[in-house]
């Protein structure tokens, strides 16, 4: 069995876009959605989505910051990353992880009243391929 590093992992990450983003409703139940990183893929414990301060995934994060997010890639490839969300509306932060392709969920681009961009800074990260699995402390 093969241990995986962060470098290891973030290259096998590098095509892998959406993850199922799991969170927790006031009344602890988890909610999962699919949602992109927008192609910033190169991992290093922190990955970005924008969304909505309406949306339930904003909400869910504002009541409780733990989240996993849980990537599948190529050749059975499984990545389960815990960590803690928080939740940036300041333009210049948000500059640096906008791409054009998400003006179309977002009409007036980083103008779109009311986005949000969910920053996850992973803690954990667990990982699965064949026969090769690992733990890794972030």
């Amino acid at each position: 069995m093969a241990d995986y590093k962060i470098t290891d992992l973030s290259k096998k990450m590098r095509k892998i876009d959406i993850c199922m983003f799991t969170t927790q409703n006031g009344k602890g139940v988890l909610s999962s959605r699919p949602m992109s990183n927008n192609g910033d893929v190169e991992y290093d414990g922190n990955s970005y989505f924008f969304s909505y301060d309406a949306s339930s995934v904003v909400k869910e994060v504002g009541k409780n910051p733990q989240v996993c997010l849980q990537f599948e890639g190529k050749d059975q490839l499984y990545i389960s990353v815990t960590g803690k969300a928080s939740l940036i509306t300041s333009r210049p932060v948000m500059e640096k992880h906008w791409i054009d392709e998400l003006n179309k969920w977002f009409e007036k681009g980083l103008d779109t009243p009311g986005i949000t961009m969910i920053h996850v800074k992973g803690s954990s990260i667990k990982y699965w391929q064949n026969e090769n699995q690992g733990e890794l402390k972030l």
